[in-house]
C-alpha cells in the first residue's frame, strides 16, 4: 500500500473538517497521482462514504426527514445516471471537467459571496439531482449540495446530518455501479478497511485543530492548492 496515497486520505480529512468544504474535492485530485480515473473515483467514494457514517454517527438525531426525502430521492437517481456515464467518456475529458468544477468552486469562495438557491421543492429537487449527478460522474457534489440546503438556513447539527444523510445515499447509489463496472481491482480491496481508518482518524484530528487554526488564512491556502489543481487538469486536456 502506498502510504503516501492515505497521507493524502488523511490530509484530506483533516482539512476538509477543518475548512468545512468536502474532503472527497481534496482527496480526489490527489488520488489521481496515484490511480487512473476510475480507480482513484471509486476509491475516494468509499473514503466519503466512511466520512459521512462518522459523520451521522454524531449528528444523525439532528436529520430533517421530509428534507432529505425531497433531496434525496433526485439525487438517487441522477447519480445513478452519473456512475453509468462514466467509463463511456475519455479520462482526460473527465479530468477536464473536475478540473472545470475545482476552478468554479475555488472561485466562488475567493468571490465571498454566499451562493445558496431559494427554498422551495422544485430546487431541493433540481439541487438534489444535480450535486448527485456531478458526485457520480466526477466524485464530488458537495458544493452545489451545500448552495441548496444553505438556503434553509437549517441549524448546524441539522445541516451537517441531512447533509451527510444525503451524501450517503449518492455514495450508496453509485459506489454499486463503479463496482459492476470494474473500477476496483480485487488487489485493492484490503485499501477499503485502511481507507476506513484513515477517515476517521482524520476526522478526528480535524475536529482537535479547528479551535486553534485561522479559519479563513487556512481555507485560503487550501482554496488556492484546489483552483492550481483544477487549473492543471484543465491545461492537461488542452495540451
Amino acid at each position: 500500500m502506498p502510504l503516501l496515497f492515505f497521507f493524502s486520505g488523511f490530509f484530506a480529512e483533516v482539512v476538509g473538517t477543518v475548512a468545512g468544504f468536502g474532503s472527497s474535492t481534496i482527496f480526489l485530485p490527489l488520488a489521481l497521482f496515484f490511480f487512473d480515473f476510475p480507480t482513484a473515483l471509486v476509491l475516494v467514494a468509499f473514503f466519503h462514504l466512511f466520512g459521512n457514517i462518522g459523520r451521522i454517527g454524531f449528528f444523525r438525531y439532528g436529520l430533517e426527514k421530509d428534507l432529505l426525502l425531497k433531496f434525496g430521492v433526485p439525487g438517487i437517481l441522477f447519480s445513478f445516471a452519473g456512475a453509468l456515464i462514466v467509463p463511456y467518456l475519455p479520462q482526460d475529458t473527465l479530468k477536464a471537467a473536475l478540473g472545470i468544477f475545482l476552478i468554479a468552486y475555488s472561485a466562488i469562495f475567493f468571490s465571498g459571496k454566499n451562493i445558496s438557491a431559494r427554498p422551495s421543492p422544485a430546487n431541493l429537487a433540481l439541487g438534489g439531482g444535480l450535486s448527485g449527478f456531478l458526485a457520480g460522474l466526477i466524485g464530488t457534489g458537495g458544493a452545489l449540495r451545500g448552495a441548496f440546503l444553505s438556503a434553509f438556513n437549517l441549524s448546524k447539527e441539522k445541516y451537517i446530518a441531512t447533509a451527510a444523510f444525503a451524501a450517503l445515499l449518492v455514495d450508496a447509489t453509485r459506489i454499486p455501479v463503479y463496482l459492476s463496472q470494474g473500477f476496483l481491482e480485487s488487489t485493492l480491496l484490503p485499501y477499503l478497511p485502511a481507507l476506513f481508518l484513515t477517515a476517521i482518524a482524520g476526522t478526528f484530528v480535524g475536529k482537535k485543530i479547528i479551535a486553534r487554526v485561522p479559519q479563513e488564512k487556512f481555507r485560503v491556502v487550501v482554496l488556492t492548492a484546489v483552483f492550481l489543481a483544477g487549473l492543471k487538469f484543465v491545461y492537461d486536456f488542452l495540451a
